[in-house]
């Protein structure tokens, strides 16, 4: 039985979409947590694809990471960090162009530097949302871009 081009179309695209839900889907996992003074490192694996995903993510657990590990912490000048790297294959021994955490006392103690997002606040009080290629914050709930 030939298949036709058409069909075989059409199977390409529904194995895609089925593909791309699968990816959307999967729950984020958190790794780990690192905190240095104002500054919290979030290790995560499955995190959202999109810019807006990524933030949808955020805004949605924001007040259940706060409660368990109690940041942001603000540092003297009210400033702080939050900033989530994609675990990919786990620790690492310390080499060249890794980002290491000093709070672990072990020689694997390093990620590749793969940050997916970065949540700053400003001193006039707005929050700023960092990803690979664009920043962005929120007003009136919308993503509105923003030149650092």
């Amino acid at each position: 039985m030939k298949l036709s081009l058409k069909k075989c179309g059409i199977v390409a695209c529904i194995m895609a979409v089925l593909l791309l839900a699968w990816i959307n889907l999967r729950p984020v996992q958190l790794v780990a947590v690192h905190q240095h003074n104002e500054f919290a490192y979030i290790l995560v694996r499955n995190f959202p694809l999109t810019d807006k995903g990524k933030i949808a993510w955020w805004l949605a657990h924001a007040d259940e990471l706060k409660a368990k590990y109690g940041f942001p912490r603000p540092g003297p000048y009210g400033l702080y960090s939050i900033l989530f790297w994609d675990f990919g294959d786990g620790y690492k021994e310390d080499a060249f162009d890794l980002f290491c955490f000093s709070d672990m006392k072990t020689k694997k103690n390093c990620i590749e530097k793969n940050m997916v997002l970065s949540i700053d606040n400003a001193r006039d009080g707005t929050i700023i949302f960092t990803t690979d290629k664009d920043a962005y914050t929120l007003k009136d709930g919308k993503m509105i871009p923003y030149k650092i």
